[in-house]
C-alpha cells in the first residue's frame, strides 16, 4: 500500500491517461529562449520525466513577437521552430513521460517597446506602456494563440497550457482593473471573458479531440479591481463548454502586494480558492503554490481540494521528486524551500534558472557527477552549506569522505537561518544532507574542532569552515547592551524592548524580522492571511481586503551606513517582501548613519559625511549585523576553500552550494 494512495493515483482524461496527479508545473529557466539551448533543454525535462513526473508543462513560449517577454526571448511562431521542439517532446517521450507547451503572452508586461493589452494602461512593475489592441488587434492575438498551439502539436507536444492568470495578456482583459474597453472585448463580464473563451475554443478546433488544453485560470487576483468569484466561476464553466481538459489554479499578478509564493507563505495556502471552485466544473482541477513535500500534496488531494496538484519549483529543487514518494524514500527528497535565490531572482537578471539546494538544475549537460576512476580520501572541514554539498557529492562519487564539524549539529548558517520565522523551510535542506550522509556513508564528527594533526593523511582537505561575525570598531562595542546575531538567533540571549539592529543586510533584515515576532507563535495560515489582507475570494473581490498585521513585541531601529533603501541587496522577489514587513511591523530605518559610540545612554548617531544632526537612540539592546569574516586557521596552499571561507561578503548559500558540487565533481 503506497503511502500517498491519492497522490499516485493514475487520472484518465480519455484519450491519455496521467500516472499520478502530479504535474510539474510551468516555470521559465531562460533556455527556452535560445534555439542552441534546446539539448540543455531537452535533458533538464527529461531528468523530471525520469523522476516521475505525471506531465510536464514547459516555460512560457510567445504566440509573436508582441507577446515576447522580453526581446527574442522565447517564442512559437514557425514550424522550423516546431521542428527543433521535437528533441524537447522526444527526450520526454523516450522516458515515458508527457509535456506541454505553455503559452504565454505578457501583455503590459512585456518589457519593449511593442507590448499591447486591453488598455493603454502601465504596469506599476514595467516602464512600458502597451497599445490598446483594436478589435481586428484582438482577433489577431487570438489567431496567434491557435496557431501556437497547432505548431506545438506538431512539436511532438502532448498538449498545450493556455496562461490566463497571474496579471498576463488574458488576465488583463478579464479584470476592469487593466480592462477599461467599451466594445465587445469589455464592459460587461461576459465582454471581458470572450477573449479566453475564443482561444480555448480556437485551439480546440484546431487540434481535435485528441490533444491536452490546460486553461491557467487565475482564481485570486489579489489585486484591486481583480475579478469577483461569480466571474471566476463564470469564466471556468464556459472555458470547460469551449473544450478544456484541465483547469489550473492561477493566484495573484506579479503587481500583487501579497507574496504567494515565498518561503513565508504557508504551505498550500491557496487549496483552498480551488476547493472552492472544483464542484462547479466536471473536468480535472489543478491546484497549486507552496506544495512541496508528499504529504502536503497527499492531504490537499485526500480532502477534495483538487483532482492533481502542480509544483514547478519541487522540481527544480529534485527532479526525483515522484520516484522517490513512490519507492517510500520521501526522506530522501531535496525539498524546495522557496527562496528564490537561483531560480525566480536569476529569471529577473535575465540569467539562465537553477536552484540554490540543486545546482545542477538546469545544468545537466554541464554539471555532471561520473563515477570517480580513482577513490580518495577527502576530508572536510565545517558542516555548513558548502561543506555538506562538498562532502556528499564527494562521497556519491565513490570517494571516501569524513566531515568534522565543531559544533554539536549540522547545518552551520542554515542552522541560523532555520529560526528566522518565514524561514522554517530552512530546516528541511538540513534534513536533507543529515539523510545523504547517512545514505552516503560519510563519517560525521560533530563536537570536533579539527586540528591540523586531524587532517594529516587525506589525498585532499576542503575547508568550508565558514564565517564568524564582524565586530565593527566603535567606540563602546563591549558594552553590556552590545550582541551579536548568533548571540540572539543561535544562543538566545535576552533582547530588551527597545533594539537597534546594526548593519541592513540580508542578516540584519533576518534578525529584525526574529525580533518583530519571536515572542509571537508561528504564524499559521490564518495569521498570514490576516497579516497580508488576503480574503475568502467568494465574500471580497480579488480575494484581497485590509491587511492586519500583528503588532511587534518590540521597538526596532534598523540602521545602515550606505544611503538609499534598506535590504537593496536583497533578492528581487523577494526583497519586496521582507522591506513590507517590516513596515507592517514599523520597524523605523535610518540611513547613511556614523556610528559614533555606544554606552550607557544608548547608541549614538550622526548623519552624512559631515557628521550632522547627532542623535542617541535610548535602546536596551544593540545587535550586530555588521557583516562577517572568513574562518581560515587551517588553510594551506593546498587546501581547497569554499563558501564563507573562501569569500565571506554578504552570505550566499546559493554560490556556497554551487561551489562545494561543483568542487567535489571535479576531484
Amino acid at each position: 500500500m503506497s503511502e500517498y494512495p491519492n497522490l499516485l493515483a493514475p487520472l484518465d482524461l480519455g484519450h491519455v491517461t496521467l500516472k499520478n496527479r502530479v504535474i510539474m508545473g510551468s516555470m521559465h529557466t531562460g533556455l527556452e529562449d535560445r534555439a542552441k539551448d534546446l539539448p540543455k533543454l531537452a535533458a533538464y525535462f527529461a531528468e523530471r520525466a525520469r523522476g516521475g513526473a505525471g506531465l510536464i508543462v514547459t516555460g512560457g513560449y510567445a504566440p509573436n513577437r508582441t507577446g515576447w517577454l522580453t526581446p527574442f526571448a522565447s517564442k512559437l511562431t514557425s514550424r522550423r521552430e516546431a521542428r527543433g521542439h521535437r528533441q524537447v517532446t522526444d527526450a520526454v517521450h523516450a522516458e515515458g513521460g508527457l509535456i506541454a507547451l505553455q503559452i504565454l503572452h505578457a501583455g503590459r508586461y512585456a518589457y519593449h517597446p511593442f507590448s499591447v493589452s486591453a488598455s493603454a494602461l502601465k504596469a506599476p512593475i514595467n516602464p512600458f506602456k502597451p497599445r490598446a489592441l483594436s478589435d481586428r488587434g484582438v482577433r489577431r492575438q487570438i489567431a496567434a494563440y491557435v496557431d501556437c498551439a497547432a505548431l506545438a502539436r506538431e512539436g511532438g507536444y502532448d498538449g498545450v497550457e493556455v496562461m490566463g492568470s497571474e496579471g498576463y495578456f488574458i488576465n488583463q482583459f478579464l479584470a476592469e482593473r487593466t480592462n477599461k474597453r467599451r466594445d465587445h472585448w469589455g464592459g460587461s463580464a461576459e465582454n471581458r471573458r470572450r477573449l479566453a473563451v475564443e482561444i480555448v475554443r480556437g485551439i480546440r478546433e484546431r487540434v481535435g479531440p485528441d490533444f491536452l488544453i490546460i486553461y491557467r485560470l487565475s482564481m485570486a487576483d489579489l489585486v484591486e479591481g481583480g475579478q469577483d468569484w461569480t466571474e471566476v466561476v463564470a469564466l471556468g464553466k464556459e472555458i470547460e463548454a469551449a473544450g478544456a481538459s484541465i483547469i489550473n489554479t492561477g493566484i495573484g499578478w506579479h503587481e500583487a502586494r501579497v507574496p504567494t509564493i515565498v518561503t513565508s507563505v504557508p504551505r498550500a495556502a491557496f487549496t483552498s480558492v480551488t476547493a472552492a471552485f472544483r464542484p462547479h466544473v466536471s473536468i480535472p482541477v489543478v491546484t497549486s503554490n507552496r506544495i512541496n513535500l508528499p504529504q502536503v500534496g497527499e492531504e490537499v488531494l485526500a480532502r477534495g481540494d483538487a483532482d492533481m496538484i502542480s509544483m514547478a519549483r519541487p522540481f527544480l529543487a529534485d527532479p526525483e521528486w515522484v520516484l522517490k514518494a513512490t519507492a517510500g524514500r520521501a526522506d530522501e527528497i531535496n525539498v524546495c524551500i522557496a527562496c528564490n535565490q537561483a531560480c525566480l531572482d536569476h529569471v529577473f537578471a535575465r540569467q539562465h534558472a537553477s536552484c540554490m539546494v540543486n545546482p545542477r538544475a538546469a545544468r545537466e549537460t554541464e554539471l555532471v557527477l561520473l563515477p570517480t576512476r580513482r577513490t580518495r580520501r577527502i576530508a572536510v572541514v565545517g558542516a555548513g552549506p558548502a561543506g555538506l554539498s562538498a562532502a556528499v557529492t564527494a562521497a556519491e562519487r565513490g570517494h571516501d569522505v569524513e566531515l568534522f564539524e565543531a559544533d554539536n549539529e549540522i547545518g552551520g548558517q542554515f542552522g541560523i537561518a532555520r529560526r528566522i520565522p518565514g524561514k522554517e523551510e530552512f530546516a528541511e535542506t538540513i534534513r536533507y544532507y543529515e539523510r545523504r550522509l547517512e545514505l552516503t556513508g560519510v563519517k560525521l564528527h560533530l563536537g570536533h574542532r579539527a586540528e591540523a594533526a586531524d587532517l594529516e593523511g587525506f589525498d585532499e582537505v576542503i575547508l568550508a569552515t565558514g564565517v564568524v561575525p564582524r565586530i565593527p570598531s566603535i567606540p563602546g562595542i563591549d558594552h553590556e547592551k552590545v550582541l551579536s546575531y548568533v548571540d540572539v538567533v543561535r544562543h538566545g540571549r535576552p533582547v530588551g524592548k527597545t533594539v537597534a539592529v546594526i548593519g541592513a543586510g540580508g542578516i540584519g533584515v533576518d534578525v529584525t524580522e526574529f525580533l518583530t515576532t519571536v515572542d509571537s507563535p508561528t504564524l499559521d495560515l490564518p495569521a498570514w492571511q490576516a497579516e497580508w489582507g488576503v480574503a475568502d475570494p467568494r465574500t471580497t473581490r480579488g480575494a484581497l481586503t485590509k491587511p492586519h498585521p500583528e503588532p511587534s513585541p518590540r521597538q526596532i531601529y534598523l540602521l545602515q551606513r550606505k544611503p538609499g533603501k534598506i535590504g537593496a541587496t536583497l533578492g528581487k522577489t523577494t526583497g519586496w517582501v521582507h522591506r513590507a514587513a517590516l513596515k507592517n511591523k514599523q520597524v523605523e530605518h535610518l540611513t547613511n548613519v556614523n556610528y559614533e559610540r555606544i554606552d550607557d545612554e544608548g547608541l549614538h548617531l550622526t548623519f552624512g559625511p559631515s557628521h550632522e544632526n547627532p542623535r542617541v537612540l535610548a535602546v536596551d539592546t544593540i545587535v550586530i549585523c555588521a557583516g562577517q569574516e572568513s574562518v581560515r586557521t587551517l588553510a594551506t596552499p593546498t587546501t581547497h576553500l569554499i563558501g564563507g571561507a573562501h569569500l565571506a561578503t554578504e552570505l550566499d548559500a546559493k554560490r556556497a552550494i554551487l561551489q562545494g558540487t561543483e568542487l567535489a565533481a571535479t576531484l
